[in-house]
């Protein structure tokens, strides 16, 4: 009897295990199964943050806000209000609503914020963090002090929410102003000795080191094809696209240009720019233009979420030969343009997409041109100058025995 007892409670210790084997397994591919069933969370972007006045906006900013985008997933910039510039460096160039569209059109920028504090409060770090869902602030590493002399990005670097990038060398708003005072300047003084050489300096960029005039730089942008490949587009035109083309300086890039550009983009499925040389421009426009050379004029352009693609140096008269080797279905020129009376001109640079009806006169939303900006510097010529030569002092003691390579 025993015996039999022993057995009987093997058999059912045996048919427990096995029962528990069998649910442990049906619970298992229950719960796999549900896990298969379920999407799966998405991760949450990483979002940065990046400010800025954003004032006479050039290839230097668009690098820097290339850099911030590869931070992270997502790129939040705030535009500084005029009031906030006006108190802590002196009156921009160019207004808020004309610098929210240079931002805007920026194609490694997702997000704009408009009125932006120059520096980061702590309210307004909460706001970035709470309501923009921003993970890193990022700037330069180039200073950016308050008037008292403080950091402005100090409780972003307290909170270990701050990230840095390089600065990118060879230009900067103040240069860009100086570059326009000067050839104002010598233009004013035509019997001064190194008029000619200093002209074509500013106008081309050939200076082969960096040169003080007048408490001024010329330029020495050095082009490599590592920077054009990081602004350039990784996709062609599609087969069947229509081809839109647009030419021109495109000095000073500014809002003007990216408005005519926008509207030439919409219509086609590719927008090519030609950008102008040097040489072209200065025949046309005078020889203290352009301000910034034909490599500068071609990464703003490139850095323009409109532009599909740019011909660096094309030539001023649209020939059949481009025509069909680019592809080109259409041609089109704004009304607001330095050179706007072209047909009056003997020979038309558009005469042949005239004659072939492919040409069309786009009406330019905003009345800006170069010279408009120029003006607008020479109006205000000494408040400029104090800012500037305020900043640049602060940069140069800044600076002072340091080296920098151009931003990644």
């Amino acid at each position: 009897m025993g015996s039999d007892g022993g057995h009987s409670e093997n058999v059912q210790s045996s048919r427990f295990v096995a029962t528990w084997l069998v649910g442990g397994v049906v619970l298992g591919l229950s719960v796999l199964g549900l896990s298969f069933a379920l999407p799966k969370k998405k991760k949450r972007p990483i979002r940065v943050y990046m400010d800025g006045c954003f004032d006479m906006m050039h290839y230097g900013h668009c690098n820097a806000l290339r850099q911030a985008r590869a931070l992270g997933d997502q790129l939040v910039v705030g535009v500084v209000s005029d009031a906030e510039i006006i108190a802590n460096k002196g009156p921009p160039v160019t207004p808020l609503h004309e610098r929210m569209i240079m931002v805007g059109a920026v194609k490694w920028v997702d997000e704009v914020i408009s009125d932006a504090p120059y520096a980061i409060t702590e309210d307004f770090m909460r706001k970035l963090f709470d309501e923009y869902n921003i993970d890193y602030i990022i700037h330069g590493d180039d200073p950016c002090l308050l008037p008292d002399g403080s950091d402005a990005y100090a409780l972003a670097k307290k909170v270990g929410r701050y990230k840095q990038i390089k600065r990118t060398e060879g230009v900067s708003s103040t240069d860009i102003v100086g570059r326009m005072l000067l050839c104002v300047r010598e233009r004013s003084s035509v019997d001064s000795p190194s008029h000619a050489s200093l002209q074509r300096q500013f106008s081309h960029g050939h200076s082969q080191k960096s040169e003080d005039v007048g408490g001024t730089r010329v330029s020495h942008f050095l082009p490599t094809s590592r920077r054009i490949v990081q602004f350039s587009n990784s996709k062609g035109a599609g087969p069947g696209a229509r081809i839109v083309y647009i030419d021109g300086a495109f000095d000073l890039f500014h809002a003007g240009h990216v408005e005519i550009l926008r509207l030439a983009r919409g219509l086609g499925d590719f927008l090519l720019v030609g950008v102008h040389t040097d040489q072209t421009v200065s025949a046309n426009r005078g020889g203290h233009r352009p301000i910034m050379n034909l490599h500068e004029r071609s990464l703003s352009v490139l850095a323009c979420r409109y532009a599909d693609e740019v011909i660096i140096g094309a030539p001023r008269e649209v020939s059949k030969d481009m025509i069909t080797t680019f592809n080109i279905s259409l041609v089109v020129h704004g009304t607001v343009a330095e050179d706007s009376d072209f047909q009056k001109e003997k020979g038309n640079p558009y005469a042949v997409p005239i004659s072939m009806g492919i040409f069309k006169i786009l009406d330019s939303p905003l009345d800006i041109t170069t010279s408009t900006i120029i003006r607008r510097i020479v109006s205000n010529h000494e408040a400029y100058q104090k800012r500037n030569e305020k900043k640049a002092a602060s940069e140069r003691r800044y600076y002072e025995g340091k080296s920098y390579v151009s931003g990644d």
